[in-house]
């Protein structure tokens, strides 16, 4: 698509044929989410963390056919572990503001392996349920 483009760009007459979905090559490799930035929360660099959470709230609220709210489980192995997370996921979500798609929640132990049955119990206190956004990055 690339060598198409630069083609198309230098004046040439370009047809691209896929032998797939447009993008599959490329697009199976991705993870399909928009996360809204959360791992920058911990680097402390909220600036990026806000224009992510802006641009993951115009993808949804634009392209509901595309983009769609996800749950994500964290799971937590002590009480400190799962304060940490819970407080961080707090102020990401007010971070979100309006463009919020769900607030965190923190679970319990048998909450989480409800949710996650694969989840090894032994040591296992509970954990925090956030939201990202997971789209079709081929049609986008």
């Amino acid at each position: 698509m690339g060598c198409a483009l630069d083609a198309v760009s230098r004046g040439y007459n370009t047809l691209l044929i896929e032998q797939e979905d447009f993008g599959k090559g490329t697009s199976s490799r991705s993870t399909k989410l928009i996360d809204g930035g959360v791992r920058y929360l911990r680097q402390g660099n909220i600036s990026l963390v806000r224009e992510s959470l802006a641009e993951r709230g115009w993808l949804l609220n634009r392209l509901p056919h595309l983009v769609r709210p996800q749950p994500f489980l964290i799971p937590t192995f002590s009480f400190w572990e799962t304060w940490y997370y819970r407080i961080g996921l707090w102020i990401y979500d007010r971070l979100a503001g309006t463009l919020r798609m769900h607030s965190s929640k923190r679970c319990n132990r048998k909450q989480a392996l409800e949710l996650v049955p694969t989840l090894k119990p032994n040591d296992l206190s509970g954990g925090i349920v956030y939201w990202v956004g997971e789209f079709d990055d081929a049609r986008l």
